[in-house]
């Protein structure tokens, strides 16, 4: 399939993408102001509940019966890091595992969000992330509502669990772009987005309220011509031994 585009110094046509007719576009007018390049404009597939599997964790849609009660008692163990778990979250933290479950049981039905569980293949469920905001037009979306338990944090949790759900995205889902937000104030997601990949995009001011606070919102993204360096730089960085880790930043960068 191919996408052609008119090339004015020629008057001819070369292909392009893939599978749209020749459009006639202002940008191929002497003077005329530019405009974009023509894309597939086929929409992107629907996220789907299944499980998206890796060496360190796995992600599953969520399953209140069975994720409460582990995931209530690995992000409130007491220590001083679980007490920030909740601080740029709109919920949480939870007095019991009932209290946990009932949020639960609102998630799980939802489709954008979509809720996720992640579960650790040695320590179970560890914490969730979602796909949200998408935009199957537009062929775009966000990773979202992620947090993860104190044991889980400095490990390889977030690190597979962003690659499976961008890999998921880009490459099964068919989109182009794929966001990360955060509240501004939030130096640690602001950090991890930076870490893995995505690209700093500036701050909309005054964006949200939060438990009664203004959250000005700090905006990332990764777009499908990144993904294939990001891709690389992800799987051997999971690949390697931990002892011998180079970061992930050096890693796109060869």
């Amino acid at each position: 399939m191919s996408v052609e585009r008119l090339i004015p110094s020629a008057g001819v046509t070369e292909p392009l993408l893939g599978g749209l007719p020749a459009r006639a576009t202002l940008g191929a007018v002497s003077g005329a102001p530019p405009v974009g390049e023509p894309v597939d404009d086929r929409p992107a597939h629907p996220a789907e509940r299944r499980v998206l599997g890796g060496r360190y964790v796995a992600l599953r849609p969520v399953d209140p019966a069975a994720d409460a009660e582990p995931l209530w008692a690995a992000s409130h163990d007491g220590s001083d890091t679980a007490s920030l778990v909740w601080t740029y979250l709109s919920y949480g933290p939870f007095e019991q595992d009932g209290g946990m479950r009932e949020w639960l049981r609102e998630c799980a039905p939802s489709d954008d969000p979509l809720f996720l569980t992640v579960l650790s293949h040695e320590d179970g469920p560890v914490g969730m992330a979602a796909f949200m905001n998408i935009d199957v037009a537009h062929r775009r979306l966000e990773l979202g509502h992620i947090w993860y338990a104190p044991r889980a944090q400095r490990t390889e949790a977030n690190t597979e669990a962003t690659y499976l759900m961008l890999r998921e995205a880009f490459e099964r889902l068919g989109h182009r772009r794929v966001e990360w937000k955060c509240d501004a104030l939030n130096e640690r997601s602001r950090a991890a987005a930076m870490r893995l990949g995505f690209t700093f995009e500036g701050v909309f001011r005054r964006h949200m309220i939060v438990r009664g606070r203004n959250r000005d919102s700090a905006w990332f993204s990764m777009t499908d011509d990144e993904w294939p360096a990001a891709r690389a730089a992800f799987e051997t960085w999971l690949s390697a031994d931990a002892a011998d880790r180079p970061s992930l930043a050096s890693l796109r960068d060869r």
